[in-house]
């Protein structure tokens, strides 16, 4: 269980206090509501891009990490398409250290003109190597577009395309700044050696002489249920041949969002599972195969991928996979490889809870999926799941219509 206490700012900032006595750290978590999904269709990567200009300055300090380096603090950040998060482990005794940090970003960046051109070059490079220059690395910049076709998840969180991050202005930066990284669409978690009385107090002397400002308000383009099969060939110079196949499934908190989670460890979490056993083992096709989920807040994907042996056809190698994902459909699971599956999900939702800072990070996710008590409620859902409901779930997700195949040839120039 993670107990915790909440408390709204006149401002709008979502505050929440988790006690823990055993420890003399303190992790500070702030979730702003904010991720890729969020992005104009011509400006995308933008998220990305303040997760690093959130470290070059802000109005009163200039430097961000030295600081926080001085009093034993740590410091970090990711961005998602649904969220970008900042957070910082420091000893509880330098608490209102992060609080001085975290609240004069939240304020207003330097904007200075030279970092916004630094980081720039970082992104861009990290575009090239990590999704242009590097084996596969550009099949969710082909896979994200094939499988949605109206919703914002159809661009990777690091942009579209690299000129628009090239083409990012000051102007354009400020803009984003002012309608995302306001006291109003932000979560903070404050977790460890902590007291809410305390929490209350830096909160009311750092965060809230912010000002609100225009709340911002989603409104995304729904993804239509896909009707028809989907497949999308490419190639480059890769060691082997690749099979990408991606699934509509329901979104992180939907209530059968667990159902599909299981189906897809069954289908391929571990060396147990059914794409490893069947065609990695059993009959060797693959070098490589597993299934995982993206588990977006909205409908997500349930992902089949592996790289074939040589001399392995990439029309051999899907039919073998359609043969495996047709069991599910036709027969249910047993009781006793649905359990083993549970208790391997339940094992790593308790391993995520040990770590102070994984507690706060969850505490924030689910609060601003609107149900902060989601992360006590896990565990629950996770044994509710049964033989009869993993069928439904395939049934409804791992039909032909409903999936998008993507084969990554091998080429030799």
């Amino acid at each position: 269980m993670i107990h915790y206490e909440q408390f709204v700012l006149d401002n709008g900032l979502q505050v929440f206090v988790h006690e823990d006595e055993s420890t003399p750290m303190a992790a500070v978590n702030i979730l702003y509501n904010v991720g890729s999904r969020d992005e104009d269709p011509t400006k995308t990567g933008f998220a990305h891009l303040f997760e690093h200009l959130m470290f070059g300055g802000s109005q009163n300090i200039a430097s961000y990490d030295e600081p926080l380096q001085k009093v034993g603090g740590e410091n970090n950040a990711f961005t998602s398409p649904d969220i970008t998060n900042y957070y910082i482990t420091l000893p509880a005794a330098n608490l209102e250290t992060a609080f001085w940090l975290e609240s004069d970003r939240m304020l207003s960046l330097s904007f200075d003109p030279q970092v916004l051109d630094v980081q720039q070059k970082v992104v861009i490079e990290e575009f090239k190597q990590r999704y242009l220059n590097q084996p596969y690395g550009d099949v969710w910049l082909k896979l994200r577009p094939l499988a949605y076709q109206q919703h914002p998840y159809r661009w990777a969180t690091i942009g579209k395309d690299i000129s628009h991050i090239e083409n990012a202005t000051l102007d354009d930066v400020k803009s984003f700044f002012f309608k995302y990284y306001l006291p109003n669409n932000a979560i903070l978690v404050v977790a460890g050696n902590v007291t809410v009385e305390q929490v209350k107090q830096l909160c009311a002397k750092w965060f809230a002489p912010i000002q609100a400002g225009i709340p911002y308000v989603r409104q995304l383009p729904t993804e239509p249920k896909q009707t028809e099969a989907r497949k999308l060939e490419t190639s480059a110079k890769v060691p082997l041949n690749g099979l990408y196949k991606a699934y509509h499934m329901p979104g992180r908190f939907d209530a059968n969002f667990y159902t599909a989670d299981l189906l897809g460890d069954i289908l391929g979490r571990s060396k147990s599972s059914r794409l490893y056993q069947q065609l990695l083992r059993t009959n060797p096709l693959f070098s490589s195969v597993h299934g995982y989920i993206t588990a977006s807040i909205d409908p997500g994907l349930l992902v089949i991928q592996g790289n074939l042996n040589e001399g392995v056809s990439l029309e051999e190698a899907d039919a073998a996979v359609e043969s495996v994902v047709q069991e599910f459909i036709d027969q249910a699971v047993p009781e006793e490889e649905l359990a083993k599956v549970k208790n391997q999900a339940e094992a790593t939702l308790a391993f995520s809870e040990v770590e102070l800072l994984n507690r706060a990070m969850n505490l924030a996710y689910a609060a601003n999926a609107g149900n902060p008590d989601f992360v006590n409620q896990e565990a629950g859902l996770i044994q509710a799941v049964t033989p009869d409901s993993i069928q439904t779930m395939a049934r409804q997700v791992l039909r032909k219509d409903n999936c998008s195949t993507l084969y990554y040839r091998k080429t030799e120039a």
